[in-house]
């Protein structure tokens, strides 16, 4: 009975390391940087939403701030090869620090219902929804004009909601096909 509790810690904390990874090679996609925006359009967003959908709250922050403790120490880890604490104080390092509120929310909603498309789909709009609430003012304090950061991101919305879709969708699949992947979970509580 001992190995298999010895055994617990080590499979989450491979777990976390993995969506760590799996966030930083998101990165390897160039931003694309529309109508003059200062933030980029990245496929990198999807990363905190689907480690908060698949691994839950605790495990999908832990790998989130793993992540970005690796991209603020220099590794070049975020989208078009950035890296440093200068990612975290420009434009955009408001979106970037939301990442964890990102992870959280969507965990925190994904563990308290059964993780089917419909509940995956409002937790990784959550998701979204709360990065933006960081974001948005960061950047308007980088700008100077709160109306126009807001205004600005709107540029984000169809993409953010395109990539919430896909990973909801993704996270279900998972779910489906590995059961009680979050611990606490309703599978998992039921399991002898």
């Amino acid at each position: 009975m001992s190995g298999s509790r010895a055994a617990l810690p080590a499979a989450e904390l491979a777990r976390t390391v993995v969506f760590a990874a799996f966030i930083g090679v998101l990165g390897i996609f160039p931003g694309v940087y529309v109508g003059g925006s200062a933030v980029p359009i990245v496929l990198q967003n999807m990363g905190p939403l689907l480690t908060g959908g698949i691994l839950g709250a605790r495990r999908g922050v832990a790998a989130v701030v793993l992540f970005l403790a690796l991209t603020a120490i220099g590794l070049p880890l975020l989208s078009g090869g950035r890296g440093g604490i200068g990612a975290f104080i420009g434009p955009s390092g408001g979106f970037i620090l939301g990442w964890i509120l990102s992870a959280l929310v969507v965990g925190l909603i994904v563990a308290r219902v059964r993780p089917k498309l419909p509940m995956l789909l409002v937790a990784t709009l959550a998701g979204i929804l709360v990065d933006y609430a960081i974001g948005i003012p960061w950047l308007g304090v980088y700008t100077g004009d709160l109306g126009a950061a807001a205004v600005s991101s709107l540029v984000f919305v169809p993409g953010d909601i395109a990539k919430a879709v896909v990973a909801a969708l993704v996270a279900a699949v998972v779910h489906r096909a590995l059961p009680g992947t979050l611990l606490g979970t309703r599978e998992e509580s039921q399991a002898p």
